[in-house]
């Protein structure tokens, strides 16, 4: 093993360590203990063209640093370098500083750290160089290790040392060692550099240091517009939206002329139509408006703004549209819960041959999940594996939730078993999965077999949890619950007590919910009082259900569900006056209702049915063999309940509403157009309905079929009359 000059193998340097703080303790005191060894380095290359090229053709010194400069492969450097230690060139610290710079923009940080560890040199631009090409090539550790041992031996970083370990800091996230490289700027008197402040604002701000990032940027003597836009892009980086497009107006208002950079950092932080108006006008006052990197971002920045209609606007006007270009879009409309349209511009993308990467197949496989299509699942399944996308842990584990969501816990776990690696990620995601679709209890084994070789994190709590609820698995979801912090060290968070909340409330355990919820050491928010709010819908408890919706109406009160869901409870409860009361107050607060649709994919066609809908070609035909069903479930046992209807009308009309509830028409709909024995796949946009519930196992029951129907909180598997949930949901 080939070692460099600080005792370290190179390989240590070319590897992410997976305990960064320890690797830099370990190897930092490996550096100052040893000191580097005056040798020569000799390289032997196993090309045969390597070897006679320049082997009789020694490099004169006039065209050295030329012939190092115009290598573009790794291979023709290699010849450069074996003609140099033909005319021993290499020897001069000038020519091998260059050939080491190229070495790394090559790639071959092994070749330029070996080649830097033959001199014994306190030259601090031969430092920079090698710490350059280490940020260069992702190598952030390696730099800030290197970084400690010129400290070690005395060797004086300038302003051009500071911006590349600053990077380094940066991108790992090591805001510790930043402050030491800070505490070194000041030591050394570069506060003043405008380069070196711009490094400190962009590291911490990486680092979640914004208060310190503000505090550099306003102290700063002279400012140019990198600082403008890295304090910008830091609070970007930090969801501080308003206080990014505030500087910005305090940038213009200075008469400072914006660049690319600050553009492009403040569209991350618009989330209004106006704010992205102003900002596009600038663009244009500014002559930006042809940049494809500013019209992509403009598309993305409308598309955040809910402005789809602009954002494709933007689009259709890019004359050369490059993969960003499509990505971009086909994300905003898998965003903007439009996956037809995403699903429509990723078959053209296809078609006008654009290579494809993780990316786009990311948003695309978004799409799918929004839309629930099993058939559209397989095939861009069939398009990441035709591509060979393998071993990419994002893709692979996205395709586990589109299978999870599409219905499809076989397929989920089938491509789960065949995964060569896993993360967090890949095992919470599974572990959902299960839980959506009423399967606790595979859940915990899942879990129990994850935690024996990954440390559990609180999104992978969340899941178990989330399926312990959902399987009224109360024993064990205490049990997991307290060992978060008991053995895990992870601290619970306001979505792990809302799931201990509807755990409890689902199980009929409403006053030691309250009780819990009383115990919270913080003050619970939406999530927690929403889970009791529908633990009361389910067993009818009006008077604790008044007292969440009180907190609800105050820390949610744009959200439709709440009212709706109070008013649910109270019209069940024969109390009328009080529902329509609650009703009123929706309309005055100017919050709307969300309207209530399910989905169905025959054919890998989607269509759309809304209550009492009428538009479908088969509507006749839909309608005559919907009241059939209805007369041949009642016949089994099926009572309509009347309770799920909210209008004040006679009985007959409110069981004629129930009828055309667009759960039962999409379902007929599918029974009128499918094989006798395939599964229908329906998604509503909303929970379903109760009626609608019971109607669906009775359907199931008679005509033998499976359906799967996936609502807004968890999956329902019909079969033989009964429901995955067992009637727990």
């Amino acid at each position: 093993m080939v070692r460099g000059c600080f005792g370290v193998n190179i390989a240590d340097f070319l590897h992410r360590p997976l305990f960064p703080e320890l690797y830099m303790r370990i190897c930092v005191k490996k550096l100052a203990a040893l000191n580097p060894p005056h040798c020569q380095l000799r390289f032997v290359f196993y090309h045969a063209e390597a070897q006679t090229k320049f082997l009789l053709q020694p490099i004169e010194p006039d065209t050295c640093v030329s012939l190092i400069k115009q290598c573009r492969t790794f291979r023709s450097l290699q010849s450069v370098h074996t003609s140099m230690l033909k005319s021993h060139l290499q020897l001069n610290l000038y020519f091998s500083t260059n050939l080491i710079a190229q070495y790394a923009s090559l790639g071959s940080m092994s070749h330029a750290y070996t080649l830097f560890s033959t001199f014994q040199s306190n030259d601090v631009f031969l430092w920079n160089v090698m710490i350059q090409g280490f940020v260069d090539n992702g190598l952030y550790y390696p730099s800030m290790l290197l970084y400690s041992q010129m400290r070690e031996l005395g060797i004086q970083p300038d302003n051009f040392t500071f911006p590349f370990v600053l990077k380094a800091c940066g991108c790992v996230k090591d805001v510790k060692f930043g402050v030491i490289v800070h505490g070194n700027v000041m030591e050394f008197g570069y506060v003043s550099d405008v380069y070196v402040g711009n490094s400190l604002i962009s590291m911490y701000g990486k680092c979640e240091r914004l208060d310190t990032s503000r505090l550099v940027f306003d102290k700063m003597p002279k400012k140019n517009i990198v600082s403008w836009s890295s304090m910008i892009g830091a609070y970007a980086q930090n969801g501080h939206y308003e206080e990014g497009v505030s500087l910005f107006s305090q940038m213009l208002g200075e008469g400072i002329r914006p660049n690319r950079a600050v553009i492009l950092n403040v569209m991350a932080c618009v989330n209004r139509g106006n704010e992205a108006d102003d900002i596009c006008r600038v663009v244009i006052d500014n002559g930006l408006d042809f940049d494809r990197s500013v019209q992509n971002a403009a598309l993305v920045m409308y598309a955040r703004c809910g402005r789809i209609d602009i954002a494709r606007r933007f689009f259709d006007g890019i004359l050369e549209k490059d993969l960003v270009s499509w990505a971009s879009m086909i994300e905003a409309y898998a965003q903007a819960d439009l996956p037809l349209e995403a699903l429509k511009l990723f078959k053209q993308m296809i078609l006008q041959r654009i290579l494809l990467d993780s990316v786009t197949l990311l948003s695309v496989v978004c799409a799918c999940s929004n839309l629930a299509s099993f058939q559209h699942a397989r095939c861009v399944h069939g398009i990441i594996t035709r591509r060979f996308y393998k071993n990419q842990i994002a893709l692979e584990t996205s395709l586990i939730d589109l299978y999870v969501k599409c219905g499809s816990l076989v397929y989920a776990r089938k491509y789960f078993d065949k995964m060569q690696e896993r993360n967090i990620v890949s095992w919470s995601t599974l572990i959902s999965g299960y839980g959506i679709h009423g399967n606790g209890r595979e859940a915990l084994y899942l879990f129990d077999q994850m935690k024996a070789s990954i440390k559990p994190d609180h999104v992978a709590f969340l899941s178990v949890l989330s399926a312990c609820s959902r399987g009224g698995l109360i024993v064990e979801g205490w049990e997991c619950f307290n060992s978060m912090s008991r053995d895990f060290q992870v601290t619970p968070r306001s979505e792990h007590y809302a799931c201990m909340v509807d755990l409890l409330g689902r199980a009929g355990r409403l006053n030691e919910a309250r009780d819990f919820i009383e115990r919270m050491p913080t003050r619970p928010d939406a999530g927690v009082w929403g889970a009791l709010l529908g633990a009361c819908r389910i067993h009818g408890n009006v008077e604790l259900a008044e007292v969440a919706a009180k907190y609800l109406f105050e820390l949610d009160a744009n959200n439709p569900g709440r009212y709706v869901l109070l008013s649910n409870i109270y019209s069940s409860s024969g109390k009328r006056n009080d529902s329509d009361r609650v009703r009123a107050l929706m309309k005055r607060r100017g919050v709307r209702k969300i309207a209530g649709h399910t989905i169905i994919e025959i054919e890998n066609k989607v269509y759309t049915f809304v209550a009492g809908d009428q538009s479908n070609p088969q509507t006749n035909l839909i309608y005559t063999e919907l009241e059939k069903m209805i007369n041949r479930i009642r016949e089994v046992g099926y009572v309509p309940d009347l309770n799920f209807v909210l209008h004040d009308v006679e009985e007959e009309m409110k069981e004629k509403m129930l009828n055309v509830h667009s759960e039962k028409l999409a379902i007929v709909f599918g029974l009128l157009n499918t094989r006798p024995d395939s599964i229908i796949r329906i998604k509503k946009n909303l929970r379903v309905c109760g009626d609608c519930h019971t109607a669906t196992k009775f359907i199931s029951k008679v005509t033998e079929r499976e359906i799967i129907v996936r609502d807004a909180h968890r999956f329902h598997h019909f079969k033989e009359g009964a429901c995955s949930c067992g009637d727990y949901w």
